[in-house]
């Protein structure tokens, strides 16, 4: 399967949010080893293919941060 680097980017923040909420320890780690994975295939396929870096910007910035943890 063969994901862009939107969709890897998409895959890390759901897998980072997951780790917060997580109340599991063993969960927890499950999560962060495929994040490690995830992040490693990433590293390898742009050192492989630069070109994979580039991305298609629709001029709209989609910012997703967490301030609803502040409430």
């Amino acid at each position: 399967m063969n994901f862009t680097s939107h969709d890897v980017i998409i895959i890390e923040r759901a897998l980072k949010t997951a780790m917060k909420h997580e109340g599991e320890e063993q969960r927890t780690r499950d999560y962060q080893e495929v994040l490690y994975k995830l992040q490693e295939s990433a590293k390898q396929a742009l050192s492989v293919n630069p070109q994979m870096a580039k991305v298609d910007h629709d001029g709209i910035r989609y910012d997703y941060d967490d301030s609803s943890d502040l409430m």
